[in-house]
């Protein structure tokens, strides 16, 4: 009876000796996510710069005009960047709805975007990824009900991605880990009248 204990607590020990190692070894692996979108793997020891990003059509925590919604044109706004360092080589755009029902709703996904310091409105500025309306290009504002925060955020990178048009935000944020050098956000809210 008492080898079997001891092999049961031996078993445990060993278990809890390699759940704490694997928790140590991927403390440093903060993969983007639609919750935190954080600086991922190997950017925790660079210094990552703040961009500021802005558009002519609505202010920073204002509301997103209906023009930009599914209740509208439902065409992307113009958005506008401060900041962008000189040794950017692209531009991401992720633009989500962490109020939605489920889970956090993915609007518009687009990289290789040029270091440029403006995207036009109704442009479509780069290579465009699945929404989480199952449309490849840019989805807008639709909320169920009540009101919901819109995201946008710009990641500044040190390279360009071979991704092919229609991958998934999933795809997409595996490819920027470790790449990142500058970000920075605009959030409007909209909400069904």
């Amino acid at each position: 009876m008492k080898k079997k204990a001891d092999a049961f607590l031996l078993v445990f020990l060993l278990a809890g000796m390699l759940v704490i190692s694997g928790c140590v070894q991927n403390e440093g692996e903060k993969p983007i996510s639609k919750e935190s979108p954080g600086t991922g793997k190997g950017n925790e020891s660079m210094n990552i710069k703040s961009i500021k990003v802005s558009s002519s059509a609505f202010e920073s925590n204002g509301t997103i005009p209906r023009k930009y919604t599914c209740d509208g044109k439902n065409i992307s706004p113009p958005l506008e960047f401060q900041g962008i360092p000189e040794e950017a080589e692209s531009l991401v755009l992720i633009m989500d709805d962490p109020d939605a029902p489920m889970k956090t709703f993915t609007h518009w996904i687009v990289w290789n975007i040029g270091p440029i310091a403006k995207i036009e409105e109704d442009s479509i500025p780069g290579i465009e990824g699945m929404n989480d309306f199952r449309k490849i290009g840019y989805g807008g504002p639709c909320p169920p009900s009540g009101t919901h925060r819109y995201f946008i955020r710009i990641y500044v990178l040190d390279k360009q991605f071979e991704l092919k048009e229609g991958a998934s935000r999933k795809e997409l944020e595996s490819e920027m880990i470790g790449h990142i050098i500058a970000e920075g956000e605009l959030m409007g809210k909209y909400s069904k009248t």
